[in-house]
């Protein structure tokens, strides 16, 4: 088993192994995977017969070497660095023109929320540690790409569909060290099939490098649903030596499947050459980013003409396309719109949005010049099919606005008032009579909201299951009083509302149906206050960032009596 730890080594890490025996540890953090005979039921599970054989013999090899080593800490930091859990995953670019990819899964609040340290050792061979041709990851940190950067690729197509070095090449199976069954292990699809969902995308990618057997299984579809590839223009082109540029090839993304698209910075022509290159782009792709771009009127009516299979569209921060570029351009079979800080963005493209867009079942909309006539504009079959309204920073909504949008889309189970600074306790009155059907609301930085408005929301909205209240400043124990009788409420993120108080907090001791709760920034909570949510047995993640009543001997006393709550620090 040789090669397998040399392809553990590589990765800098090891197998996210599954645990029923240790439900809501996470995966990398079970003990038993420190333990000689490991967790038997959940490599049973996973890797089957053969599979759990060969780890164990796997394991006991490393343990009888000790090689288990614990990563080094730098700059006397005794933690890695946290990365974003559902948030961008950026992969850096590599020699070979290696892109980047982003899980767009997960709410805003979800994006923000970090991982908790890995206490598994990685695996390190004596004589790895000695090869000079190979880069040494660093340890700690989940994966390090930039350290795996020189890492040859397979010929043929790269990890991503980019031309690669000549003169590269990974070990064939017949080549690979050790006995003709750790041979045929090591390459076994069936374990890798199993054992590859337990990957991050990024170490996939990785791991897409080590030999061919692997990127074909890693290349199927299945393991790159949910991810989103982010090109930025200066990815999109290869100089040649002539000074001329080309336009990279992306066959390695049609392999997989990918059927969304972020792009970065590009313009018409950009846009132009990625619809004529991508050999999915006619049909294949159904989602497409736009961001920090130099689209036009013209760029974007060419684009959603040529890429018939979009139905969801995002545009961020494109300043050069107009009202009229969205009456010519927008398509009744696009679904999902997004658009934000886009400055020509305004009352009109609303119009345009409900006329133009019958199916649309979800909108997101960041503009500083809607006003409350546009929320008005929904038409009668918008009102059926849009379920998802998020209206972000539009600080000219005030309760009118509110009068208009609940009465044109009364069947809204996600909404947003997010920084609707106008929105009052009465238009949040009118949300809670109408919209009966919410499941999500957020009302973070609306500094005018109440507890009355708390009151209007508990006795009204029973199928609610998030509310988000960040810094909504006048909200006090009282308001938490109200919201303790709901039921259905299973995240609830009060961050830095500043009149919080320990009371307040044993109000919420009763919802036995929370499972998330974000503390953070809350400054007149104590450690004694806190202390009291172990009650909350059932809860599997607490925020207390910037809570000055959260002292090391609290967050030791949480994972003593909550086991299976992360606890975000």
């Amino acid at each position: 088993m040789a090669w397998v730890g040399e392809a553990l080594w590589l990765l800098g890490t090891t197998p996210f192994l599954g645990c029923p025996q240790h439900p809501g540890v996470l995966k990398l953090e079970c003990p038993s995977l420190l333990h000689p005979r490991g967790c038997e039921q959940g490599l049973s599970q996973l890797l089957g017969e053969d599979g759990h054989k060969a780890w164990h013999e796997l394991r006991e090899t490393v343990l009888e070497r000790d090689l288990w080593k614990m990563s080094n800490p730098r700059n006397g930091d005794t933690k890695p660095p946290c990365l974003p859990r559902n948030g961008l995953v950026k992969i850096p670019t590599q020699p070979n023109g290696l892109g980047s990819a982003s899980i767009t899964k997960g709410t805003p609040a979800m994006k923000n929320r970090l991982c908790q340290p890995s206490s598994v050792p990685a695996i390190l061979s004596p004589a790895l540690a000695h090869r000079s041709d190979l880069p040494i990851p660093s340890l700690a940190s989940p994966l390090s790409l930039t350290a795996l950067a020189s890492v040859s690729s397979p010929p043929g197509p790269s990890l991503v569909g980019l031309n690669t070095s000549e003169g590269s090449e990974q070990p064939s199976p017949e080549r690979l060290p050790g006995s003709p069954s750790e041979r045929q292990l090591a390459v076994d699809e069936k374990i890798l099939n199993r054992l590859f969902w337990y990957f991050s995308a990024c170490e996939k990618c990785v791991l897409a490098q080590v030999c061919k057997a692997w990127r074909r299984v890693l290349y199927q579809p299945k393991f790159w649903v949910g991810l989103t590839p982010v090109l930025h223009t200066k990815e999109l082109y290869n100089i040649l030596p002539s000074g001329e540029k080309e336009f990279v090839s992306l066959q390695g993304f049609a392999i997989r499947g990918f059927d969304g698209f972020c792009l970065v910075g590009v313009s018409d022509l950009d846009i132009c050459e990625f619809i004529d290159n991508y050999p999915l782009s006619k049909k294949g792709v159904k989602s497409m980013s736009l961001k920090r771009s130099t689209i036009t009127d013209a760029g974007l009516e060419v684009m959603l003409e040529q890429m018939q299979g979009v139905v969801r569209l995002e545009l961020s921060g494109c300043n050069d396309f107009t009202e009229a570029g969205l009456w010519s351009s927008l398509n009744a079979r696009i679904t999902a719109l997004s658009v934000s800080d886009c400055i020509n963005v305004a009352d009109d493209a609303i119009a345009a949005i409900s006329q133009l867009l019958p199916n649309l079942t979800e909108l997101n909309l960041q503009a500083y010049h809607v006003t409350d006539t546009a929320l008005a504009y929904f038409t009668a079959k918008q009102g059926y099919t849009t379920h998802t309204l998020r209206l972000n920073s539009c600080w000219e909504i005030t309760n009118h606005g509110v009068v208009n949008m609940v009465h044109s889309l009364p069947n809204l189970s996600v909404l947003s008032l997010s920084g609707c600074s106008k929105v009052t306790d009465d238009g949040v009155e009118l949300v809670a009579e109408n919209l009966r059907k919410l499941r999500s609301l957020d009302l973070s930085w609306c500094p005018r909201i109440t507890d009355m408005a708390l009151e209007y929301i508990a006795c009204d909205l029973h199928k609610l299951e998030e509310l988000v209240l960040d810094r909504c400043v006048r909200i006090t124990d009282t308001g938490l009083s109200y919201l303790s009788t709901m039921s259905s409420l299973r995240s609830l993120y009060l961050r830095w509302c500043c009149q919080v108080q320990d009371f307040g907090l044993k109000h919420l001791l009763s919802m036995g149906s929370l499972r998330l709760l974000s503390l953070a920034g809350c400054p007149l909570l104590t450690t004694t206050g806190l202390s009291g949510l172990v009650q909350l047995q059932e809860l599997e993640e607490l925020e207390l960032t910037n809570c000055p009543g959260a002292t090391p001997e609290l967050f030791k006393y949480f994972s003593q009596h909550l086991p299976c709550c992360m606890v975000i620090e």
